[in-house]
Parts: structure tokens; sequence; C-alpha cells
């Protein structure tokens, strides 16, 4: 589907509004999909909600915390190259 092609849904008498598959297919949104709608002065517009509610750091900085010598940059590189070594074997 171009980006000019113009696609039309019609509005239900419940309000409905049924979008062209060629923009569901090509936007991955399935059943169920959560949509925000907010009015512009060019239309209306849709965007799929976030899946996860948006978090700020003060929320969760420090909730991992680690109790022991830090590891330096040098140990925790080998310790990811180990990991991937391990879950990666032939």
């Amino acid at each position: 589907m171009s980006m000019a092609e113009r696609l039309t849904a019609t509005v239900s008498t419940k309000g409905q509004v049924t979008l062209p598959k060629a923009i569901r297919r090509a936007l991955r949104w399935e059943a169920g999909t959560r949509l925000t709608v907010e009015n512009t002065p060019e239309g209306v517009l849709l965007k799929s909600e976030p899946v996860f509610a948006e978090t700020r750091l003060e929320e969760v900085f420090g909730c991992l915390a680690y109790r022991g010598t830090p590891k330096t940059l040098e140990e925790m590189d080998a310790g990811v190259l180990a990991e991937a070594k391990r879950r990666h074997k032939s």
C-alpha cells in the first residue's frame, strides 16, 4: 500500500469504525490493540497505546540492590561473554 493511496472507513450507528485491513496489517494492529484517539487540527490521530505504562527512573532506581564488592567493567564484560557462549553452544 502506497502512502498516497486513500482508504475509507465508515462510522457505524454504534460509533464504531473498522480500519482497512491494509492499514491494520502495516501497523501490526491485531484484534484487541488499544488505541489512543486525539482530535488534531488536521483530523483524528490514532496511536497504539504502549504495552507497559511509562516508568520514571525515580520509581525503579535501586530496585535491584547488589550486596558485595562492585564489579569492574572488565568483570561485567567477561560475565556477559561467558553467558552468551553458554547459551549459544552448538
